[in-house]
């Protein structure tokens, strides 16, 4: 008996379905805003240019600064972000250890039609073999220089030997060489805390979030 009862509910749902326009009541989730047309999709990456030095040895944590975009921004409806939009952000943590790093936020970008919120990371840093990026979108320093560390040895050595010499002779011009040199090579670890990234470096972002580009 029940068997006949669900058969004979099921036939006019059946022709429901067939009917025009039955299909707007469907429960299936809508994902066309995950690939609207006027948004940039997440993961695309474009260059960007500092406006200004960032300087581990001067940096503090939300320092705002901005970026201009290096080349136009296109959404798959042809709306553009033309090269040359501001790009607004801050320093969200810094460290000037052995390894110094920068972590950028960014906030905003400049389009024809107002500022969009721009959720991005650093991806690379092309133009400066000195630093890398990692995972966090970081950007850290990738060690101290080992050219500067042997001259600033060098001239410690000379410093030393002079200073040994005058006190001892020769052999106080050996033990002050050695000295020196240690010193040197100290000193030079020091020096080469600091990250710097100077105003004109070009960094590439990658889109964290879709972008959308407003067309009115």
């Amino acid at each position: 008996m029940a068997g006949k009862l669900l058969a004979k509910l099921m036939v006019p749902l059946f022709l429901l379905a067939s009917l025009p326009g039955f299909a707007q009541f469907s429960t299936r989730p809508d994902n066309s805003t995950n690939a609207s047309p006027n948004y940039i999709p997440e993961g695309t990456r474009f260059m960007a240019k500092l406006d200004d030095t960032l300087d581990t040895n001067k940096l503090k944590p939300g320092k705002k600064f901005k970026l201009k975009l290096s080349e136009d921004l296109t959404a798959p409806n042809g709306a553009v972000i033309p090269a040359g939009k501001t790009i607004k952000a801050h320093v969200s943590d810094i460290d000037r250890g052995m390894h110094g790093r920068i972590l950028i936020s960014f906030d905003e970008i400049e389009t024809r039609h107002g500022w969009r919120p721009l959720v991005a990371s650093v991806s690379d840093v092309p133009g400066e073999k000195a630093v890398k990026t990692n995972e966090e979108g970081e950007v850290v320093k990738k060690g101290h220089d080992s050219r500067r560390t042997i001259e600033t040895a060098a001239v410690g050595a000379a410093v030393g030997a002079a200073a040994g010499a005058a006190a001892g002779g020769g052999k106080g011009a050996g033990i002050g060489a050695g000295a020196g040199a240690a010193a040197g090579v100290g000193a030079g670890l020091l020096m080469d805390r600091d990250l710097k990234l100077n105003k004109g470096l070009q960094m590439e972002l990658r889109l964290d979030r879709p972008l959308q580009v407003p067309v009115a």
